[in-house]
């Protein structure tokens, strides 16, 4: 069987990548649109790619009003802020969210179409260049072909996908992670993992597919809760963002499962940040998914050391669990109590969710067949 791996047409990664990427700038075009958040800003990780870019003498703007759940109101913001510029390429920097609107942004550039008819259909437009930055070791939207973008007049988070929308270029610079805060450093750690264990475990999975997911499961193991625990360690941070791209590059080839479908639409109706509904849901529907796959967990918990050969395969694929079950507990995930979510709103919701969730088809990627039904006794099982 044939299979088809696609990937950036450069990554730069790396102590200094972002310097060595930017003597490339001008080949992408003359005037960017830095996409990104007042974060960024703030922290002055906008102002490091500022004097980047003026030393390439690459003329620009910034655009920070996304946050960390990009709308459709956002991205015409950022649109009209390309045109009215005279922009003529795009930077990204930041997590998923400025990443994923700069590609939005993009793909609007060039079309006159609304974003939301573009949901369910394989995008294929000719995107500006896009430099994608990222600033943690989490999302990999920095060498993905999707975009999540919540549509404010359905209250759904849309998953728009197409080859088009992978960045030409993805600048893996570990000095930008740096900056996250602990929890910013567990959740969008643990999206990763989320990344890598459901590509590892999808009917899409490939060989190519399947070297990513393993190695990023091993460097988000052995490095996260160090990055967690010791942020300043620049050997975990560079080890995590080489993870993330990694797992990156395996889920835009082999997709996502069952945790990213049921994730959305927790994200969408109560604006959890996206890592963060991934690390709530990722135990429970891994419980859930394990009896369908007890051999590819199995390889896992054997690359990592958790289980031998020895042991049979349902041995050892709970054995990867209850590793799992640890670190999840060691990185201090909320619980949706202690987030603030009110329990009957969250229960007179779940049917909704189950729903957006089976019709965005990420769960039909689990090598178990997944239900509404299934989804729903999850989503009343991770309110805690």
């Amino acid at each position: 069987m044939a299979y088809s791996f696609l990937a950036p047409r450069e990554i730069i990664s790396g102590s200094g990548a972002l310097e060595n990427a930017a003597k490339k700038f001008s080949s992408f075009g003359k005037k960017a649109l830095i996409v990104t958040d007042s974060m960024m800003v703030k922290l002055g990780n906008a102002a490091v790619l500022e004097d980047a870019c003026r030393k390439n003498n690459i003329d620009y703007v910034i655009y920070d009003g996304i946050n960390s759940e990009p709308n459709d109101l956002m991205i015409m913001d950022g649109l009209k802020a390309y045109k009215d510029n005279g922009c003529d390429f795009l930077i990204a920097l930041g997590g998923g969210s400025p990443i994923d609107s700069a590609k939005a942004i993009g793909m609007m550039s060039v079309s006159d179409c609304p974003i939301a008819s573009y949901m369910g259909k394989l995008i294929d437009v000719k995107m500006p260049g896009l430099v994608a930055i990222p600033t943690t070791a989490g999302t990999g939207s920095e060498v993905t072909k999707f975009t999540i973008i919540n549509d404010t007049s359905t209250k759904v988070k849309m998953l728009l996908t197409g080859a088009c929308l992978i960045p030409a270029m993805a600048v893996v610079d570990p000095k930008f992670t740096m900056t996250a805060p602990k929890s910013v450093t567990s959740h969008t750690g643990i999206d990763a993992l989320c990344h890598a264990v459901e590509s590892y475990t999808s009917r899409k999975a490939q060989p190519l597919s399947e070297t990513f997911s393993l190695s990023a499961i091993k460097r988000i193991f052995g490095n996260l809760e160090t990055c967690y625990n010791d942020p300043s360690n620049e050997q975990a941070r560079i080890q995590m963002s080489l993870a993330a791209t990694e797992a990156g590059l395996a889920f835009t080839n082999a997709s996502v499962t069952i945790v990213h479908g049921m994730s959305r639409p927790i994200g969408a109706l109560f604006h959890v940040p996206h890592g963060l509904s991934n690390a709530i849901l990722l135990e429970e529907c891994m419980n859930f998914a394990v009896d369908g796959a007890y051999d590819k967990f199995a390889q896992i918990a054997r690359s990592l050391g958790f289980a031998g050969n020895e042991d049979n395969d349902v041995k050892a694929a709970h054995a990867f669990l209850e590793q799992l079950s640890g670190l999840l507990h060691r990185l201090n995930v909320p619980t949706m109590s202690e987030l603030g979510i009110d329990k009957e709103t969250y229960f007179a919701s779940i049917e909704k969710m189950a729903h957006d969730a089976y019709l965005s088809g990420s769960p039909s990627n689990t090598i178990k067949n997944v239900t509404e039904e299934d989804m729903i006794a999850l989503y009343k099982k991770i309110y805690r």
